[in-house]
C-alpha cells in the first residue's frame, strides 16, 4: 500500500559525472579572466602592427591606435580591480563598456589586416574572432544588451571590411555577407539561449537550496519531536532512528542504520516488532494503537502507535515508518481522573450516609445519657453508659471525618504565598503529640498562587501529620516549595509550583501503595483512611496533581504540582 515516502535518512550520493557530463559553462569570473588574457594579447598585436606597419604613416592613425590601446588597458585594469576587490562580477552597463572596448581592439586588428593582406585568406580568421567574442558577451548580458554587443560588432566588422581599399569587391561577395550573418546569427541565437540557460541554472540553484533548507528544517524538527521515528525496509534493516526513538528503546547499540534489527526489536517490544512486520508483508498499517516497551531494568511502559507502509519512487521494496510516543503520563492522568471520579462518588454516598447516621445517632446518644441518670448509682449500669457514650461519640467523630471527606471543594481562591502557608502549618504540627521527636525542616522558596487557603493547609497538615506518625518520634520530615523552570513533571508543565513532602521513615508497605488515595485505606494502624483521600480530593480541587514514591531504604515522597494561576472556567 502506497501512502507517499518518508524520510529515511541522507539521501545516496550523486554519481560522479563520466564524458560529456563533465562539460559545463564556465562562471562569469572565469570568462571575464579569459577575456582579459585575450585582449591583452590583442592590444599587444594591434599596437606592434600600428607601429611596425608604417612608421611614417599619418600621425592620426597612430594616435587613434595608442589612444584604443590606452583605453583597453584602462578597461582592463578597472575589471582586475573590481574582481580582486569586490569579487563580483560588473553590471549589465560595466560589461557593455567591456564589450565595445573588445569590439574596436580586434575591429582595429581587422583595419590593419584587410590593409596589409588579401581579404579573402584571413576572412575566415576575422569571422571567428567576432564570433568568438560575441559569443562570451552573449552569455555574459542580459538578452537585451548582449543583442546590442552583437549588433555593434557585426556594424563594425561590415563598415572596417567595405571601406578597405584593397577589397572593393566584397560587398557583392557570398561569402563574406555568409559570415556577417553568421557573427549575427550565432550571438543572437547565444544571447537568447545563454539567458534562459542562466534562468534555468539560477532556478535549479534556488531549487537545491529550497530542498536543502526542507532537508535540514524535516532533519531539525525529527530530531526534536517528543515521538519516535523508525524507519525499516523489505530486508529488515535499520533505514532511520531519530534520537527520541533510540532514548525510548534504550540506546541499544544493536541499532544502526543499515544493519539487521528486527530481532533487537523484537526484544525490546514485540507489539511494535508484530505491526513492523505486518507492514513489511502484507503492506498493512496501524493507525491508532498501543505497545508495550520493556527498559533496561525490565519493567514495560506504555507507547502509543502508529505505522505507514510506501515504496520509494522506482523501488519494488516495501519500507515501513512507525511513530511512537510514550504515554505513560497520559496514563497515570487517566488514572487521576478515574480515581477522581471514584472519590466523588464515595463523597456524595459518604455525606448521604453521614446525615443518615448521624441523626439517629444523636438520638441514641440523647437516649443513653437519660437512661443513665435514671437507673441511678449502679456500677454495672454505669459502665456500659459509659461504653455507649463513648462509642457513640467515636462513631460522631468518624462521620464528621465523612462529611469533611465529601465537603472537600475549593471556595475561596485569593492569592498566597505557599511558603508561608507551609510555615504556618508546621507550627501547627509541632505543637501536636505525634511530632514530639520528630525534626521538621522547612525549605524553598518564596511562590505565589491562587488557591483556597484553607485546603491547601489541610493538605499540608495531613500530608507532615502522616509523615511524622509514620516516623514515631525518630527521623526528619521536609517541606520543599519550588518554582519549576518548565514544569517538574512530565506532560504537566502548566502546573509550574512543586510543594514536596518527605521523610526518612520505612516507606508505605507494599500491599497498600496502589490503593493509598482511596478511602479506608490506611497503612497505619487504627487510621481511617481518609487523609489521603481527603487530600487527593483538595488537591484535584486546585487542579493540581500528587505523586508518590517509597521505598524501605529512602523513605516516602509526595510530590504535589499545582498551578499558580486559576481560571474560574476550569473550575465550573
Amino acid at each position: 500500500m502506497l501512502t507517499g515516502e518518508f524520510p529515511v535518512g541522507p539521501a545516496a550520493p550523486a554519481p560522479p559525472p563520466r564524458g560529456l557530463e563533465r562539460l559545463s559553462i564556465p562562471q562569469p569570473r572565469t570568462l571575464l579572466a579569459g577575456i582579459l588574457v585575450v585582449r591583452f594579447a590583442l592590444v599587444s598585436l594591434v599596437v606592434g602592427r600600428s607601429l611596425g606597419h608604417d612608421p611614417s604613416g599619418p600621425d592620426a592613425a597612430n594616435a587613434s591606435i595608442l589612444a584604443l590601446a590606452f583605453v583597453a588597458i584602462v578597461a582592463s585594469i578597472w575589471l582586475i580591480l573590481r574582481l580582486a576587490r569586490r569579487r563580483e562580477v560588473p553590471g549589465p552597463d560595466g560589461l557593455l563598456l567591456q564589450a565595445t572596448v573588445d569590439v574596436l581592439v580586434v575591429t582595429s586588428l581587422v583595419a590593419f589586416t584587410n590593409s596589409a593582406r588579401d581579404a579573402g585568406t584571413e576572412a575566415t580568421s576575422i569571422a571567428a574572432m567576432y564570433v568568438a567574442l560575441v559569443t562570451v558577451y552573449a552569455l555574459l548580458l542580459p538578452v537585451g544588451r548582449g543583442l546590442m554587443a552583437v549588433a555593434f560588432a557585426t556594424v563594425c566588422y561590415v563598415g572596417v571590411t567595405l571601406v578597405a581599399p584593397t577589397q572593393p569587391g566584397l560587398a557583392t561577395d557570398a561569402a563574406f555577407w555568409l559570415q556577417v550573418g553568421s557573427i549575427a546569427f550565432v550571438g543572437g541565437l547565444i544571447a537568447v539561449l545563454g539567458n534562459r540557460l542562466a534562468s534555468a541554472a539560477t532556478g535549479q540553484q534556488v531549487l537545491a537550496a529550497a530542498l536543502q533548507q526542507a532537508r535540514l528544517e524535516a532533519e531539525e524538527i525529527l530530531a526534536t519531536i517528543q515521538s519516535g521515528v523508525i524507519t525499516i525496509d523489505g530486508a529488515g534493516k535499520l533505514a532511520y532512528l531519530n534520537p527520541r526513538a533510540r532514548r525510548i528503546l534504550g540506546d541499544d547499540r544493536a541499532f544502526v542504520q543499515g544493519a539487521p534489527v528486527l530481532d533487537t526489536l523484537r526484544a525490546h517490544s514485540p507489539e511494535l516488532h508484530g505491526a513492523i512486520l505486518r507492514g513489511l508483508s502484507e503492506g498493512g498499517r496501524v493507525a491508532r494503537g498501543e505497545a508495550s516497551v520493556r527498559r533496561r531494568d525490565g519493567s514495560l511502559f506504555p507507547v502509543g502507535l502508529s505505522t505507514t507502509t510506501f515504496q520509494r519512487p522506482g523501488g519494488d521494496q516495501r519500507l515501513v515508518t512507525a511513530i511512537f510516543t510514550d504515554i505513560s503520563d497520559l496514563k497515570r492522568m487517566q488514572e487521576f481522573r478515574m480515581r477522581a471520579e471514584r472519590l466523588e462518588g464515595v463523597a456524595a454516598l459518604s455525606a448521604s450516609l453521614a446525615h443518615e447516621i448521624r441523626n439517629p445517632l444523636m438520638a441514641i446518644r440523647s437516649a443513653v445519657e437519660q437512661l443513665s441518670r435514671l437507673v441511678g448509682d449502679d456500677e454495672d449500669d454505669q459502665t456500659l453508659s459509659r461504653l455507649i457514650m463513648r462509642e457513640s461519640e467515636r462513631l460522631n467523630r468518624l462521620l464528621t471525618e465523612f462529611l469533611d471527606f465529601s465537603r472537600v471543594r475549593a471556595v475561596n481562591f485569593e492569592k498566597l504565598d505557599l511558603l508561608e502557608l507551609v510555615e504556618d502549618a508546621a507550627r501547627t504540627i509541632r505543637a501536636h503529640p505525634a511530632a514530639s521527636g520528630v525534626e521538621l525542616a522547612i525549605e524553598g522558596e518564596s511562590v505565589h498562587l491562587d488557591g483556597d487557603a484553607d485546603l491547601l493547609h489541610r493538605i499540608v497538615s495531613n500530608l507532615v501529620l502522616n509523615a511524622a506518625q509514620a516516623l514515631n518520634g525518630q527521623g526528619t520530615v521536609r517541606v520543599s516549595v519550588h518554582r519549576e523552570a518548565g514544569g517538574g513533571a512530565p506532560s504537566l508543565v502548566e502546573r509550574e509550583i512543586r510543594l514536596v513532602v518527605s521523610d526518612n521513615g520505612p516507606g508505605i508497605p507494599e500491599s497498600v501503595r496502589e490503593r493509598l488515595f482511596e478511602p479506608f485505606v490506611s497503612g497505619r494502624q487504627g487510621g481511617t483512611g481518609l487523609g489521603l483521600a481527603i487530600v487527593q480530593r483538595a488537591v484535584a480541587a486546585h487542579r493540581g496533581v500528587i505523586l508518590m514514591d517509597t521505598s524501605a531504604e529512602l523513605g516516602t515522597t509526595f510530590s504535589i504540582y499545582l498551578p499558580s494561576t486559576w481560571n474560574r472556567e476550569d473550575g465550573e
